[in-house]
């Protein structure tokens, strides 16, 4: 951080510019939810996540992220440190990252010590995207917070974030009520006797789905990541703020903006449809104050809708890139040049585990991406 209060951007360029591979136009992530579907477990889509972290590790993904949510039985993603630590002990070369964590929801001190724990164990591959929204309903995130910090929520989040990126790196000033507290594993092993610096720190992303984070992306250099997937009105402009309020930093001396698509291939267009139709009446559902596990493919082909339910389902599965793999690869080359996005973050979100290995497969043989 620097000594006008701001937080510095923190890393370097090359921790957060993806290189293209194969065929695509931009580098391609993966995003999980962590998914739980009708008949599954938790363990299950844990499990799965596994797998997928896996081929997209060998098919030569950029990165792997993983959102927090709470309160919500079809999404078991509410602890993406733990997740994270699981999935670093499977891979070696992908980096992992939250997409995000909700930093209102969590003292700044304790991401900075899980993330700097998640830094040890997979050095120089830790993206820490966070975002001010709770991940949930109003409750859940007093439950989350307790009684003394009912009083923080989005409007703290640049003072959470100058707190948190003190912490990373560890330069509270002199005569800070925080300057002897040190967040463990992080710089201040270096400066202890017989310490050595870590190469690396986590890589600090915001995250967002309106203009706020947008802006304050812009203005502190950092890389950006928008939710196109449930906010698709918003991306344009909110990427349009972001480069206009853009300044470079140490990070970067150009804008980088991530945007989350929603997209899953099949070997057909009507199966890609049946799938989809799953996530999108488990996202009526969840819209309607009725949260639950998520429908399989013959619960939702058999739900009758309502006219307002139609229009919802209709415009929700519009936003959702599917079809044959050269489908969502058309699909995606168009979203890819309607943004000029830096990289497309892809969730394929269906029912179960095997549908959604085999979108990201067809959608890497569609693009050529290596075997590695």
């Amino acid at each position: 951080m620097r000594n006008d209060g701001e937080p510095a951007a923190g890393g370097r360029a090359d921790t957060v510019r993806g290189t293209a591979g194969g065929n695509a136009p931009v580098p391609l992530s993966v995003l999980d939810l962590v998914t739980v579907g009708k008949g599954s477990t938790a363990s299950e889509a844990l499990r799965t996540s596994v797998d997928i972290v896996k081929l997209a590790e060998r098919r030569g993904f950029h990165r792997y992220w993983v959102a927090e949510h709470h309160s919500m039985p079809g999404v078991a993603s509410s602890s993406p440190a733990v997740i994270l630590a699981h999935l670093a002990a499977h891979t070696d070369r992908i980096r992992l990252g939250s997409g995000g964590v909700m930093l209102p929801n969590h003292a700044p001190l304790v991401i900075a010590e899980q993330f700097g724990t998640l830094e040890a164990m997979a050095p120089g591959r830790v993206d820490l995207g966070l975002g001010r929204a709770p991940g949930t309903d109003g409750a859940t995130a007093a439950a989350l917070r307790r009684s003394d910090r009912l009083g923080e929520g989005a409007d703290d989040f640049p003072q959470q974030l100058a707190e948190l990126t003190r912490f990373l790196d560890d330069d509270f000033p002199d005569g800070h009520p925080y300057s002897r507290i040190h967040a463990v594993p992080g710089p201040v092993q270096a400066t202890s006797d017989g310490g050595v610096q870590s190469p690396a720190r986590p890589q600090i992303w915001l995250l967002g789905s309106s203009g706020f984070s947008a802006r304050l992306a812009g203005v502190l250099g950092l890389p950006f990541a928008f939710a196109h997937h449930f906010s698709a009105r918003n991306t344009i402009p909110a990427l349009d703020l972001y480069r206009e309020s853009f300044r470079p930093s140490e990070v970067l001396d150009a804008p980088y903006a991530l945007i989350g698509a929603a997209a899953l291939a099949a070997e057909t267009e009507a199966e890609a449809r049946r799938q989809v139709l799953t996530g999108a009446l488990s996202m009526l559902r969840l819209r309607t104050g009725r949260p639950g596990l998520v429908p399989t493919p013959e619960e939702a082909e058999a739900h009758t809708f309502g006219l307002a339910e139609s229009d919802f389902v209709d415009e929700w599965l519009g936003n959702i890139v599917h079809g044959t793999s050269e489908q969502v690869r058309a699909g995606l080359d168009d979203l890819a040049k309607r943004t000029g996005a830096d990289e497309l973050m892809i969730t394929a979100n269906a029912h179960g585990g095997e549908a959604r290995l085999r979108s990201y497969e067809l959608i890497a043989d569609a693009y050529g991406l290596p075997t590695l």
